[in-house]
């Protein structure tokens, strides 16, 4: 096992992983930029390096400033954490090749699965249910795309193969639309992502945002930890998360399941991993594989029982599994609830200094977070300041906590979105579950008529 695990990343993920390191024995070296200096990782951490000012391209980015901490530190390996450098390729090699384990698949694996044209092509192979759209990259050719387009039948979205984060997408729904939409993301998914590539598939009306998470270690031992639903997100930003997805046969959960854990036994994927799945009409339509620990990872930890990132850690220190598909099992629900520094209704980012600061407890409640009263929220990062988690026997016991939960959390000094949190939980549709992944928006639109 590791005895100094260097964090690449901030805000709760990294007090997060701290605390799986800390239980583990293990020291841990977090790297900062001057704006978080102050962060409450970086005082409990055993060793702190800052790598520089404010913006991100300067610090969090920065992979020779991260690898020259890991230097200096004599950290064994580094975690990334999600976002950031987590899903980049070019640094887990560079950290593999500086002589540290990057606590993650293999850069192969997540290059495979980085560009989506490879990655669906990769699923097929493996048997995994696809959206249906273009084989591959869509062709120069204006003729050949249209012939492309009519054959998936519209409406049609247009995805940049190196797309992430709900960017580098345009719905068309006509012929006379298509060959602009195109131009468009391409000249999008080039500035954006450095890579222009853009692909076609069927856009689905109403869908659903089902995941399977998955562990798999390096001999080929490959496990799924249940499901979520994150159906409830706003421009491809999901703001609630739960487990398991409410109204769904576990026939079709178990089989799609089984399917993902083989898939990372075929292509020899090893880590943490989730599967994102379109679900509609009883079927299920892969459209990506985060290769990192996902945001909403706790509410398949509160199901399972299993620490999501010690078993990452474990699987990159070149242990087994310890666990198999048989020892799984789910109990009760769980919901998350992002917690954001943000108009509740408008969405405008509101950095700031945080006041007040109260966290719920109590039955089930497990709250995620880096803030404290009198941390200041900077304006370069994320919105997010934590996750509020509530957990029950059954859904209707977590939805009650998770109720009580926020009507106990103050935040003042800033503005979160925990008024629009306190609605949803109110909401008929939520209460009674299965939301397609459009629902909130068309909500918030008929709030403002």
């Amino acid at each position: 096992m590791f005895g100094k695990i260097l964090i690449a990343n901030r805000g709760e993920i990294a007090l997060r992983i701290q605390r799986a390191c800390r239980e583990m024995g293990i020291r841990t070296v977090v790297v900062h930029s001057e704006a978080d200096r102050d962060a409450k990782y970086v005082k409990l951490a055993d060793e702190s390096v800052c790598i520089g000012p404010p913006p991100s391209a300067l610090s969090y980015l920065n992979m020779p400033a991260i690898i020259s901490a890991a230097e200096v530190t004599d950290a064994e390996a580094i975690h990334p954490g999600y976002g950031f450098l987590s899903e980049n390729a070019d640094f887990a090699e560079r950290v593999e090749k500086s002589g540290f384990v990057f606590i993650g698949p293999s850069p192969e694996s997540i290059r495979m699965m980085g560009d989506k044209v490879t990655a669906k092509q990769a699923m097929t192979v493996a048997g995994v249910p696809c959206v249906p759209g273009s084989e591959g990259a869509l062709p120069d050719d204006p003729k050949e795309i249209v012939r492309i387009a009519r054959t998936v039948g519209y409406p049609v979205i247009i995805k940049a193969a190196g797309g992430g984060g709900g960017r580098g997408m345009r719905v068309v729904h006509t012929e006379a639309a298509l060959i602009n939409a195109v131009t468009m993301t391409r000249a999008e998914a080039a500035s954006a992502f450095g890579n222009p590539t853009v692909y076609i598939e069927k856009f689905l009306e109403n869908p659903r945002h089902i995941e399977i998470q998955i562990l798999s270690d390096n001999f080929r031992n490959a496990v799924w930890l249940g499901e979520r639903d994150c159906s409830m997100q706003r421009r491809h930003q999901k703001i609630i998360e739960e487990a398991p997805a409410p109204g769904i046969a576990r026939r079709l959960i178990e089989r799609i399941g089984d399917r993902c854990a083989e898939a990372c036994r075929k292509i020899g994927y090893s880590g943490a991993g989730t599967f994102e799945f379109l679900f509609e009409g009883g079927e299920f339509y892969f459209i990506e594989m985060n290769t990192r620990v996902q945001v909403e990872h706790p509410v398949s930890e509160m199901i399972t029982g299993l620490d999501i990132v010690q078993e990452q850690i474990r699987i990159a220190a070149g242990e087994k599994l310890r666990v198999r598909q048989k020892d799984i099992v789910l109990r009760g629900h769980a919901i998350e609830c992002r917690i954001n520094a943000e108009d509740p209704f408008k969405f405008t980012p509101s950095p700031g200094r945080i006041t007040a600061w109260h966290t719920p407890g109590g039955p089930g409640i497990r709250v995620d977070s880096h803030a404290y009263s009198g941390y200041v929220v900077p304006s370069y990062y994320d919105s997010m300041v934590g996750k509020l988690i509530a957990y029950g026997a059954d859904r209707d016991q977590a939805i009650a906590r998770m109720r009580i939960a926020l009507s106990e959390m103050v935040v003042e000094g800033i503005q979160t979105n925990i008024p629009l949190h306190r609605e949803l939980m109110a909401d008929a549709r939520f209460v009674e579950g299965g939301t397609s992944i459009h629902y909130l928006e068309k909500r918030m639109a008929d709030r403002k008529t």
